[in-house]
């Protein structure tokens, strides 16, 4: 169980750290996050720490980071180079969904040697599959708050490979050219906001159809600003409370309801490449993600000027922040071992720490890895400066404390009522369906 501080206090510290070299105008960190790789002897150094050196070895990979899986690649390509062992990257994301498509994998006997998933509930298939992580030379430098939600019985079963955050990014160009000068405060001030931006001919919302972004990180708004969110999960899964009968689910509809009336036109037939290609396009004021779309946004407009809004429901605006990602080694597979080694390069070599902290832009897990701020940005760089302030207005993410299926079901529903083929009570009933009909098998 993670405690209220945890994740958002050490996530604040680490962020805060790179706004601080930023200001100090310190290139050391920059500099050697950037630098080339390390030297022959270094990376041999590195490699022999790992494991000795392997030919017509072949690892898979069956992860879900749409926006890294470039980079990812590259780093294969870097791996094999250095020690001659292949790896192969298979990536599942954006429309798919990655959870059914990896269960259907194991179904079907293939067994990937890594595999990536969310913690907590949705960690619970693949527990049997985990190896225990927790001795591997790395554990230790892991923020300690990232670690419970991948860990069973004391044994770290994964490695969670960043932190992330989310709220409303948004174009502080654009807000300037509609006359805003204040984020606002409270749903009222929310609505004054967006008319704003209309009336000066800005679409105020990047919409997208994605079922992970509307069932997942929208209704997270919600769950995560119930007073208690894991009491109330456990209640609405024991059937004793329910989303239709929930006063915060009513304020959630109403901002919902300003967001979808305010997007762009056929948001319905918006997936979520589109979807960031047109925000960093400028034809959106806003979009409902977080640091992590930094670098595609970056891949159109570097210098587009963002920032991280936090969304106002209740009596406080509020960000919202956890690990997205956990690597899993598959004790089922063929090589458990080369996944472990690689795995131990990705996060100990110069090589595979450049690529986490500069070219999958990350804010890392590992205290030994130290973050690039010029890479990470200036979404990331907003939080860091928010939650330092107002860290009592940093809550978590909830969804994955809902057994594995109910958040796909969420995101259908929230699909309908984003075309407009189900009303309000109608969404919420079909959320209390969805956990009865899981938490019933």
């Amino acid at each position: 169980m993670l405690k209220k501080i945890s994740i958002f206090a050490l996530l604040t510290v680490m962020l805060v750290t790179l706004i601080s070299a930023c200001g100090n105008g310190n290139n050391n960190t920059s500099e050697q996050a950037s630098s080339a790789p390390a030297s022959s002897a270094e990376s041999a150094s590195a490699s022999a720490s790992a494991e000795p050196k392997k030919k017509d070895v072949t690892i898979r990979v069956f992860q879900f980071k749409v926006e890294i899986r470039d980079a990812l690649e590259k780093m294969a390509q870097e791996y094999e180079k250095e020690t001659g062992v292949k790896v192969e990257i298979e990536t599942h994301g954006g429309g798919e969904d990655y959870s059914a498509l990896l269960k259907a994998t194991l179904a079907a006997g293939e067994e990937p040697e890594i595999i990536t998933s969310a913690g907590s509930a949705g960690f619970d298939p693949y527990v049997d599959r985990a190896v225990d992580l927790s001795n591997e030379t790395w554990a230790k430098d892991l923020v300690e708050a990232s670690k419970a939600q991948i860990s069973r019985d004391g044994k770290l079963l994964g490695l969670p490979m960043n932190l992330e955050a989310y709220a409303f990014t948004y174009n502080k160009d654009l807000f300037a050219q509609a006359g805003i000068t204040d984020l606002p405060q409270t749903l009222d001030e929310f609505e004054v906001m967006v008319k704003k931006l209309k009336d000066a001919g800005i679409t105020p919302f990047a919409l997208t159809n994605e079922w992970w972004s509307m069932g997942i990180h929208t209704l997270n708004i919600a769950i995560a600003n119930q007073p208690d969110p894991e009491a109330w999960i456990e209640e609405v899964k024991a059937g004793t409370k329910t989303f239709k009968d929930d006063p915060i689910m009513k304020q959630w509809l109403r901002l919902v309801d300003i967001m979808f009336a305010n997007g762009q036109e056929k948001a319905i037939t918006v997936d979520y490449n589109t979807q960031v290609a047109e925000f960093a396009a400028g034809k959106g004021a806003m979009i409902q993600h977080g640091n992590w779309i930094q670098g595609n946004v970056d891949a159109v407009d570097p210098n587009l000027n963002l920032g991280m809004m936090p969304v106002p429901l209740l009596d406080k605006p509020n960000v919202f922040t956890g690990v997205p990602s956990n690597w899993v080694v598959n004790n089922k597979s063929a090589h458990p071992e080369e996944a472990k080694a690689f795995l131990n390069w990705m996060v100990t070599s110069e090589t595979g720490k450049k690529f986490i902290s500069t070219d999958f832009k990350f804010v890392p897990s590992l205290n030994s890895i130290t973050p690039n701020p010029e890479a990470i940005g200036k979404i990331a760089g907003d939080f860091a400066v928010f939650s330092q302030a107002k860290p009592d207005q940093v809550k978590g993410w909830q969804w994955d404390r809902f057994p594995d299926g109910i958040t796909q079901q969420w995101g259908a529903a929230m699909q309908e009522y984003l075309g407009k083929q189900i009303n309000g009570d109608q969404l919420l009933e079909k959320f209390d369906k969805a956990v009865s009909d899981i938490v019933k098998k």
